[in-house]
Formats: structure tokens, C-alpha cells, sequence
């Protein structure tokens, strides 16, 4: 599955991006999420939760999809 993610701030973090898109149910959860799996931003494996997704990233989660941030303002 291929999705946009428009966001409204000038980044978000990669575990609000697993729990708004529903991945995981609460944001505490995105720790033990991400050390069990393995997430790619922009081709490249991360496990931080508090890493910052900016407008023009992509992130691919195995057997979810991928997902393209997007602002809402425009890029």
C-alpha cells in the first residue's frame, strides 16, 4: 500500500507516524515496535522512535506499506 501523510508542523516523529496510521495502538508502544522491526526512511533502516520525518521523506514499513510525508502547505 502506497499512502501520503500530509502533515500540518514542520516535521513529525516516526512514532507519531506508526500510531496515527494506526500501526500501533499508543505512542509507548513505538519503542518495542521498532526494535522487533525493521523501518526504512528514505532507503535507509531506523529504529528512532524520535526521529523526525520532514516533508519529502518516505518511509517503508515491511508488510504495511509505504508512506510519503507531505505538508499540507506544500512542499
Amino acid at each position: 500500500m502506497k499512502k501520503e501523510v500530509f502533515i500540518e508542523t514542520p516535521y513529525m516523529t516516526l512514532g507519531q507516524l506508526l500510531k496515527e496510521e494506526s500501526i500501533i495502538s499508543t505512542g509507548g508502544q513505538a519503542k518495542w515496535y521498532l526494535r522487533e522491526n525493521t523501518v526504512n526512511i528514505n532507503d535507509e533502516p531506523d529504529n528512532r522512535r524520535g526521529r523526525k520525518l520532514y516533508p519529502g521523506d518516505t518511509v517503508e514499513v515491511p508488510g504495511t506499506g509505504l508512506f510519503f510525508i507531505r505538508s499540507k502547505q506544500g512542499e
